[in-house]
């Protein structure tokens, strides 16, 4: 496909000949390149909505990659943008590869819920994942039965089977970690969840276990944060890209999530977790609490 991309799209051909590379970044890749044409020739998005007799928050949503997206309208904004010919060509490729359903809403899609879908894609196409959780061990770093346990006591009225179908999901998520140009995971975690009995004892003598384990991850970097340090009261993730993608902070709540990508909110969220990440134990530092905590699960 490479040769049949333009000087526009360098770092889309990178990722998507890439390991890990994911359908939901590159929608989001197609749409920046796009505003960043339309800006180049200084039309603005109700002038391009005027002119394509859309909706301006149509031009917003395609831009920021919020809806698949459709030929006729890449195309539509490419040609009024002044986009060159092997531009406009690549086009209906790479919409068709920004479209493509991720492996888990075919394996798991009765129990991926649209706003969940669109962080496994994001996650998948991350270059960094920074994540804080105040209550939990992070899902990227649950074992299976830690896992089970939080599902269990999270959807109280879900059979068995639902429970495993999201069990495994969540176990086959984390082999993004393991993959050749997958993300690095930075995890800062609140010290009391070492504290905080989930399932029986010896689920948490396991999952302490793969915590000490993954300390020699080479691509992951756990933080235990003191617990009597409180200015972040919910768990928050940032992911960032390869590409020249804007950060995406992720706020879950109970059944629904939130997408912050404006650089105001992402802002404000990494000046959150920068003094996190400072007034943390460090990771050797981690490990050995880890051991230490491990003894009272014996």
């Amino acid at each position: 496909m490479s040769a049949y991309l333009s000087p526009g799209f360098p770092s889309l051909d990178r990722m998507l000949t890439a390991p890990g590379s994911s359908a939901i970044v590159l929608r989001k890749a197609i749409g920046t390149r796009m505003r960043k044409l339309r800006k180049s020739v200084g039309i603005s998005a109700t002038e391009a909505a005027e002119r394509l007799r859309c909706h301006d928050s149509k031009i917003s949503r395609l831009e920021c990659g919020e809806v698949p997206l459709k030929e006729r309208d890449v195309l539509d904004l490419l040609n009024l943008c002044g986009a060159d010919h092997v531009e406009r060509a690549a086009a209906p490729e790479l919409v068709a590869l920004s479209n493509r359903p991720g492996w888990w809403k075919q394996q798991y899609g009765s129990v991926v819920p649209e706003w969940f879908d669109k962080l496994i894609g994001l996650q998948e196409g991350a270059s960094v994942i920074w994540t804080y959780e105040v209550l939990l061990v992070p899902g990227l770093l649950q074992t299976r039965q830690y896992a089970f346990a939080v599902t269990k006591s999270g959807f109280p009225l879900a059979d068995r089977v639902d429970i495993e179908a999201r069990v495994d999901l969540r176990m086959e998520r984390q082999e993004i970690l393991g993959k050749q140009g997958g993300p690095r995971l930075w995890a800062l975690m609140d010290s009391g969840v070492l504290e905080r009995p989930i399932g029986s004892r010896e689920v948490m003598r396991g999952q302490i276990e793969r915590l000490i384990t993954l300390t020699g991850h080479p691509r992951i970097t756990l933080q235990l944060v003191p617990k009597d340090f409180v200015t972040v009261t919910a768990p928050v993730t940032l992911i960032r890209f390869p590409l020249e993608l804007p950060d995406i902070v992720y706020l879950e709540k109970s059944l629904d999530a939130d997408y912050l990508d404006r650089p105001k909110q992402t802002e404000h969220f990494r000046a959150l977790l920068d003094p996190l990440s400072t007034i943390a134990h460090s990771p050797a530092q981690t490990r050995l609490m880890l051991i230490e905590a491990l003894k009272h699960y014996r």
